[in-house]
């Protein structure tokens, strides 16, 4: 299963981004596939506290298109919305003790730990922070 990180989806959604068309591109081979694909619960967090940023976009997605934005993705059947479990913590715990996690980065060992308890093969991001978990294995679909 491929899960897909918050730039992907917001280049996929932002008209404006530069990488826009290849991110939409990657997003919507995911959700036209007959293959399991996965976005975590706080990967969409992030999407909407990003695009609704006034100080990031001029001018920011409306709360509402978010929204919609992400009702979009959900309505592939095989999207697979991925949380914390029972034993996150024990993920957590080993990835962040394997990433030497401090400040910020707990957010992306948040997403890193929740894939890996959900068995997630590959994480589609443009964001090398993610090396710093190699339990994961990364892949940028931009490029």
């Amino acid at each position: 299963m491929i899960a897909v990180d918050t730039n992907i989806l917001v280049y996929a959604h932002r008209e404006d981004s530069p990488w826009h068309e290849e991110a939409l591109a990657a997003v919507m081979e995911l959700a036209n596939s007959s293959q399991p694909w996965a976005i975590t619960w706080s990967t969409f967090h992030e999407f909407i506290a990003i695009v609704t940023h006034p100080r990031i976009y001029n001018p920011p997605t409306p709360l509402a298109t978010a929204i919609n934005a992400i009702k979009s993705w959900q309505a592939s059947p095989h999207l697979r919305m991925i949380n914390e479990g029972d034993d996150y913590l024990n993920a957590f715990t080993t990835v962040a003790k394997a990433g030497k996690i401090k400040g910020p980065k707990t957010h992306d060992a948040r997403i890193a730990a929740t894939c890996l308890h959900h068995k997630v093969k590959t994480l589609w991001t443009a964001d090398r922070d993610f090396s710093a978990f190699p339990q994961l294995k990364c892949r940028n679909p931009l490029i």
